[in-house]
């Protein structure tokens, strides 16, 4: 019988090259690395709490009224691409994360990996889900044994490199070429090039369920899928209508003794208490316990919390 945990509030503490410095007004101020940011945040409605801050950004993003389009406003000179550094921690205590990370291991791993201002508003890293690296590699490194992963929606591969960090062999899908080959590239920054990751350019959806149907098994699975998306080949993704499929065909990848499930979900209304009840559905008959909630982000200003996501995880 599948357990399920209380809500909770999952915030990523451990990281130096990034923060939210402030935030409000429909906007939010961000440092990555040595560069700052502003990016619109519809869910900051209250006031700035700093000034003089935001005019030291670098660059502001210009949204337009399309999903995601838009462009940056550079207010300095930014480099076209520059590195930033995770301190992997993996967690060996699988409660409820505290905000100080208490119960974690000392073995810290740093990451290594390249960032750039995209048109789509983002950076190549998504720092609210670092709390489900150290999360899911503090199992891999504790299981004692060979761990296979699928990383579904694997983007710049930051979640795959962790998991294979920790010791586990890696299948990384995205269906954009780009974003599998800057995934290869943060491999090599790592200096995780002998580790197993294999690198694969295909649909989320389609890759699963033939993975089904050729009997293939895996211990852990990473879902981060988008709102909306297209596939190599025009695939259409939308969360609403395709995600049971892609739970579905998940479920018969699933080896016997499967270790962790992880889903965020971005942009969309649904509740994590939905997230979690559809990951109660599929992890029906494994027993084990659901935790559910929001990926949050506290400010440096004020110590508010920005809500970032959605996400249930399950584990034995």
């Amino acid at each position: 019988m599948t357990s399920s945990q209380p809500f909770t509030f999952l915030e990523s503490s451990n990281w130096i090259d990034y923060a939210l410095l402030d935030s409000g007004d429909g906007l939010k101020l961000e440092r990555f690395g040595k560069y700052i940011f502003v990016r619109p945040e519809a869910q900051a409605m209250w006031k700035r709490s700093l000034e003089a801050e935001w005019k030291q950004a670098h660059a502001v993003f210009q949204p337009t009224g399309e999903e995601s389009g838009g462009h940056w406003d550079f207010k300095k000179k930014v480099e076209e691409k520059w590195e930033m550094h995770y301190p992997l921690t993996p967690r060996f205590d699988y409660g409820s994360a505290p905000r100080n990370n208490a119960g974690t291991s000392q073995r810290k791993k740093n990451l290594t990996f390249s960032v750039m201002t995209t048109p789509g508003r983002h950076l190549g890293v998504f720092p609210e889900v670092a709390a489900h690296w150290d999360w899911f590699s503090g199992l891999i490194a504790q299981s004692k044994r060979e761990i296979n992963v699928l990383n579904l929606f694997g983007y710049t591969g930051l979640a795959s490199l962790a998991a294979a960090a920790a010791g586990a062999k890696v299948t990384h899908i995205d269906a954009s070429k780009k974003s599998v080959s800057w995934a290869r590239d943060n491999q090599a920054l790592s200096n995780l090039m002998e580790k197993p990751i294999r690198w694969i350019v295909d649909d989320a959806l389609k890759f699963a369920q033939r993975e089904a149907r050729r009997g293939a098994k895996y211990d852990g699975i990473i879902l981060d899928p988008p709102k909306f998306g297209r596939g190599p080949k025009g695939e259409v993704w939308e969360v609403y209508k395709s995600l049971p499929s892609l739970f579905e065909a998940c479920r018969e990848c699933l080896s016997e003794n499967p270790l962790f499930v992880v889903t965020t979900i971005y942009a969309v209304r649904a509740s994590a208490i939905h997230v979690a009840q559809a990951m109660e559905d599929m992890m029906s008959g494994f027993g084990g316990k659901i935790e559910m909630g929001e990926l949050v982000t506290r400010e440096q200003s004020s110590e508010r919390l920005l809500s970032q996501a959605v996400y249930a995880r399950w584990c034995q």
